[in-house]
């Protein structure tokens, strides 16, 4: 399949401009996660997940086409080269604090599971008269994955 120049330098421009897009919105999440801020992320958790989507058919089509590539002008694709360059570094600073987030999160959890179940068991026992103190029967669930 050939592509004139025109095609092939408005199919780079449109990834181009997508990856810089996406490059910002990790940018601008990864700021939300060092400030602790981790809320508005999840308030455009969908939109970045589409962006991504397409970001993905994008490269793809663009992988199962090179045409576009050598049919584009050299400046369109230094560009776009570019542009990937810079959202890869995001991509890796937003990956660190995503990890970093999750980390603290889960050490949270563990951390008032735990303070829960040793509530829970210092009611359990015998007390003066021999009589059993009554427990709680209410379980902890910590799920690994959470």
């Amino acid at each position: 399949m050939t592509l004139d120049p025109v095609t092939a330098t408005a199919h780079l421009r449109r990834l181009t401009e997508m990856t810089d897009r996406l490059t910002v919105r990790l940018e601008a999440e990864t700021h939300a996660y060092k400030a602790r801020r981790a809320q508005d992320v999840a308030a455009g958790m969908s939109e970045t997940q589409d962006m991504a989507n397409l970001y993905r058919r994008e490269t793809a089509q663009l992988k199962a086409n090179p045409a576009l590539l050598s049919q584009a002008p050299a400046e369109e694709r230094q560009a776009l080269i570019r542009a990937t360059e810079r959202f890869e570094a995001a991509l890796t600073i937003h990956s660190r604090a995503v990890e970093a987030a999750r980390t603290i999160s889960e050490g949270l959890v563990r951390a008032i599971a735990g303070e829960v179940a040793g509530a829970r068991a210092l009611g359990v026992g015998y007390g003066a008269s021999g009589a059993a103190h009554a427990g709680d029967s209410r379980a902890v669930t910590l799920n690994r994955t959470a």
